[in-house]
């Protein structure tokens, strides 16, 4: 009888499997376990370092838990005397979304690897150009920052921080963590983007925030925000021009704004420190790097990291560079930034700072830029053209002339006579003794702490404050003078009748 299609006929042994094939030993089937257990461990570990090394990874909790009950530790009362921070818990499209998105945010290169490490960017350990600049016992505090991260790495910070409060009820400072430079950067300068386009994002942030309880009880005077690009981004008025319209709009009236570049005629725009590439993790790190960079050894007297722009009338970079060209290469040395080579390469710019007694800064693009710090970093002392570059810029870091209360840190040159001849930058600065130059880099290696930002969540510790820390000081403080001020008008009110 033929066999049933439901049940074939079964061979009289295994394919590949002999009916005089040798069984394996228990020792061999043992090993071949092992092997097979390892390649799976191998494989797990890797998948968890790529998991790892992904953006979003590293600085917010994970979308299920995106909210302010993500744990921080217990508040230390103690240490927060000044009052409590309550951070946002805002819709995902505002900051987690923009970072899950890096590949699309800049036209011309991926922005992912400097969203890494918390905004930080590469660690300097994986990037060979930086090892012969720092040395090894600072490398781990070295990274390839990108100048426009202030908005990501002051919301890690603030996530973790000691006093963050998960109760709106007992803050005294709110923070809107809207990475709205991220967002608007995004805008700038796609061929089809608009001016709905910069602001659409704005407009709906302030549609949530004016439907939280704490908001319209203060009408956002004790609100905070970062804006991780120059105030000049977020200020255009009308449906033509640059940027978006952000900081314009009703809503932020009130709300204190911490910048990159901050307006001085805006009382409510609060210059800080552009992100450089050192994040110490401790007060010892920082004291390492003081030590070495001012016993380190300086070739050249002055250095200038910068390219002409020949766009600009009289551009006065171009000057800077005849300067350091009539200085000569003994004196001098000037490291050409044309495109990305420096935001590339930030170990190249590290390396002339370190090299040189004083750098020259000329404003940038607006008037600021990153260049100042990144030349405090290194112990050089710098040399500034325009008042509003650093003096009338940073109030909270940096005196407002070139001598402060605890002595010189800068020079400062009149540029129009510079630009027609009647001083030069060799001249100026050859004028200075070795015992005046040595002072004034003393003091500029001394705010070294206040102009960066930490990698730990705690701080620096040891007493010693952090760029960070400064902020949310100098926020907490203006808030505790506006309560006061709130409450005197309101005893003044209830005297008139």
């Amino acid at each position: 009888m033929p066999d049933s299609p439901a049940s074939p006929a079964k061979p009289s042994s295994q394919p590949g499997s002999p009916l005089n094939a040798a069984t394996p030993s228990p020792v061999w089937a043992l090993l071949r376990g092992s092997v097979l257990l390892l390649a799976f461990l191998v494989v797990q570990l890797v998948l968890f370092w790529i998991l790892l090394g992904s953006p979003s990874s590293r600085f917010l909790p994970a979308p299920g838990r995106r909210n302010t009950t993500w744990p921080n530790g217990a508040v230390d009362a103690g240490a927060c005397e000044a009052g409590l921070v309550y951070v946002y818990d805002l819709p995902s499209e505002f900051n987690h979304d923009l970072v899950d998105d890096c590949e699309s945010l800049w036209p011309w290169y991926s922005f992912c690897p400097y969203l890494t490490n918390g905004g930080f960017g590469e660690a300097a350990a994986k990037l060979p150009v930086f090892f012969n600049v720092t040395r090894n016992v600072s490398l781990h505090s070295w990274y390839n920052t990108d100048q426009f991260q202030l908005e990501v790495i002051i919301h890690r910070r603030l996530l973790s921080h000691r006093c963050r409060t998960t109760d709106p009820s007992l803050a005294t400072a709110f923070y809107v963590p809207f990475y709205v430079g991220l967002d608007v950067g995004s805008h700038l300068w796609g061929d089809n983007s608009t001016a709905a386009d910069r602001d659409r994002a704005g407009l709906r942030l302030l549609r949530w925030l004016k439907n939280q309880t704490s908001f319209q009880r203060s009408g956002g005077w004790d609100h905070f925000i970062t804006l991780g690009r120059i105030t000049w981004d977020f200020r255009r008025y009308g449906d033509d021009g640059w940027g978006t319209n952000f900081v314009v709009l009703p809503g932020m009236a009130n709300v204190t704004r911490l910048a990159i570049e901050a307006d001085r005629l805006d009382p409510m725009d609060v210059g800080v420190p552009y992100p450089t590439g050192f994040h110490p993790r401790a007060a010892a790190d920082v004291r390492a790097w003081q030590r070495h960079v001012l016993c380190r050894k300086r070739s050249k007297l002055f250095g200038f990291a910068g390219a002409p722009r020949s766009g600009f009338r009289d551009d006065f970079r171009g000057v800077l560079l005849e300067e350091c060209e009539d200085a000569g290469s003994e004196r001098c040395r000037a490291v050409d930034c044309r495109g990305t080579r420096c935001t590339d390469n930030g170990a190249a710019v590290l390396e002339l700072f370190l090299d040189s007694r004083f750098c020259l800064q000329p404003r940038g693009d607006s008037f600021t830029r990153r260049s100042i710090f990144d030349c405090m970093v290194a112990g050089a002392v710098p040399v500034l053209f325009w008042r509003r570059t650093a003096y009338d810029q940073y109030r909270w870091y940096l005196p407002a002339g070139p001598r402060g209360d605890k002595g010189e840190w800068s020079v400062f040159i009149d540029r129009r006579a510079l630009r027609v001849g009647n001083v030069s930058v060799r001249d100026v600065l050859e004028g200075f003794s070795e015992r005046r130059v040595r002072r004034m880099q003393e003091r500029v290696v001394e705010m070294i702490p206040r102009l960066v930002y930490a990698s730990s969540s705690d701080g620096l510790g040891d007493g010693m404050e952090d760029a960070m820390d400064v902020a949310l000081g100098g926020v907490l403080e203006r808030f505790r003078r506006r309560r006061g001020s709130i409450a005197r008008d309101g005893q003044s009110h209830l005297h008139r009748f």
